[in-house]
């Protein structure tokens, strides 16, 4: 009777208890918070995300043709988001109905993989489209003759097969458990295996996010530099040229999505795994556990602030997309404003016209 009661009151405090072999088996998480924070923040970004996703797949399936280089590594980093938000109503009913998995050890696993999946290849491919930028910056001759879409393809086949490579055995650690009456579907692995798989996840951490973010930073400082360096001979015009307003955007918005996104989780969740494996203190388990489910949804938004890349950045997405949007409307404004204009106003206009000795000259007959 009392082991009930007991059980229940855990239940209702939404706290986890630790059992991994540390001395602090008592720690309790107080994670009231996340019942809301995680359903609301996934909701928006699964809304958001599809709708912007499937409009940047749609632009650069049917509107983009044929590819430049740019434009294959957007496309897979839009479709690697796309793949990713189908499985957010998942983890919303998950986290809605309070940590109970009804789908199954397989479901758990294929969506486990498919936040860490997206995650990494946004890196990766924003990664591609940056190191590709900076060749257009400080090698234009290079990227013209060297870099071709073939070649885009080819990097990003290898990026895929790289992400899924990497992550086999994330599928493998992942899995479920019995809380009282729940299944709950761990985002990392049993408490049994939760040191080998911080050794796991810390060299995919390094190979995936560590590397990758040293290239864009020193990329970044080098297209910086090439960028501010005032150049002789250039009118204010060829000083302020799309390519180079382009690649301003490119850099604003990358940076933006590392500081946002992919920084902060990546911080809090080595000091989660960090002080669970030092069996720290259960203060500071609960105040780095609270930052590292706050993060969590914030590494989703890169789905969402992915596509101001495509829509800032991408070569001509943004005029293309206003095109595809306002084109019937646009096409006859633009009729109606060209006949009005080519149109003689009064007799004046059209004595002008006759008289105009250019059309003699060319031969043209009088009217």
């Amino acid at each position: 009777m009392d082991s009930a009661i007991h059980s229940h009151l855990v239940r209702n405090r939404s706290s986890l208890i630790l059992h991994a072999g540390y001395s602090n088996d008592t720690c309790r998480f107080n994670e009231e918070f996340k019942y809301i924070l995680l359903p609301v923040s996934y909701s928006l970004v699964c809304v958001l995300g599809l709708v912007l996703n499937s409009v940047a797949l749609w632009m650069f399936l049917t509107k983009m043709r044929p590819w430049n280089t740019s434009t294959v590594y957007m496309f897979h980093l839009a479709l690697s988001d796309f793949l990713y938000v189908l499985s957010l109503p998942t983890l919303i009913y998950y986290y809605a109905n309070r940590s109970h998995w009804p789908f199954g050890v397989a479901a758990c696993k294929i969506v486990r993989f498919l936040f860490y999946a997206n995650l990494y290849c946004s890196i990766l491919f924003l990664t591609c489209t940056s190191v590709h930028r900076y060749l257009g910056i400080c090698h234009p001759i290079k990227a013209l003759t060297m870099v071709k879409p073939r070649h885009a393809h080819a990097v990003c086949g290898m990026v895929w097969v790289a992400v899924t490579a990497c992550l086999v055995p994330n599928l493998i650690f992942v899995t479920t458990s019995q809380r009282d009456n729940d299944t709950l579907c761990h985002d990392t692995t049993s408490p049994e295996q939760f040191e080998e798989y911080v050794d796991y996840s810390s060299t995919v951490m390094v190979l995936l996010f560590g590397i990758p973010f040293m290239v864009i930073m020193v990329c970044y400082c080098l297209m910086a530099r090439a960028l501010c360096r005032p150049r002789r001979g250039l009118s204010p015009s060829q000083r302020s040229s799309p390519s180079r307003t382009k690649s301003i955007k490119l850099i604003v918005v990358v940076l933006v999505v590392f500081a946002v996104c992919f920084v902060p989780f990546h911080i809090t969740r080595t000091l989660y795994y960090t002080y669970r494996v030092l069996d720290a203190k259960c203060e500071f388990l609960n105040i780095v556990n609270f930052a590292y489910k706050i993060t969590r949804p914030l590494a989703s938004v890169n789905s969402c602030i992915d596509p101001l890349l495509y829509f800032l950045a991408g070569d001509h997405y943004r005029a293309k997309l206003v095109k595809a949007l306002t084109g019937k409307r646009q096409t006859t404004t633009s009729r109606s404003a060209a006949y009005l204009q080519n149109r003689p106003s009064n007799n004046h206009e059209i004595a002008m016209v006759y008289k105009n000795p250019d059309s003699k000259a060319s031969g043209e007959p009088e009217r």
